[in-house]
């Protein structure tokens, strides 16, 4: 049982066939798939499940913490899966491709308090750009 399957059904989420399959689709260390792409791997395993179901699942995982939407660029929302695992993102600027990585230190110290406005700083987001090796070698 993958670990997003693992933790819905810790929470009691109610796991129909649809959104088993929505969530063993999401399951793996760098899925960050856009909703058609995850209908498109739904349906493979499930022909009968709708776009608006796959849809909604992923809104309600969203919305219980279990996925995290990722926007880059203007591109489609993709969805991360690995939203309790503190990690940034390396993507490609090319084919949009996106990796999780994990780097060393904490964000929040690297922002001098002068440039913090007086904010509360909470978090921060850093998304690393560059080309994949494929579209490097292309």
């Amino acid at each position: 049982m993958s670990d997003l399957l693992q933790r819905l059904r810790e929470r009691g989420w109610r796991l129909t066939a649809q959104r088993r399959v929505v969530a063993e689709v999401l399951d793996g260390d760098h899925v960050h798939y856009t909703a058609d792409e995850v209908h498109t791997r739904a349906t493979d395993r499930l022909p009968e499940i709708a776009r608006a179901t796959v849809y909604n699942t992923l809104s309600e995982l969203v919305t219980l913490g279990e996925v995290r939407e990722v926007s880059t660029d203007g591109r489609a929302k993709r969805y991360d899966p690995n939203a309790r695992h503190s990690h940034q993102h390396l993507v490609c600027s090319q084919c949009g491709m996106i990796r999780d990585v994990h780097p060393t230190g904490d964000p929040l110290a690297s922002l001098p308090d002068g440039e913090r406005y007086g904010f509360s700083v909470a978090g921060a987001t850093i998304t690393y750009r560059g080309l994949c090796p494929d579209c490097a070698a292309a």
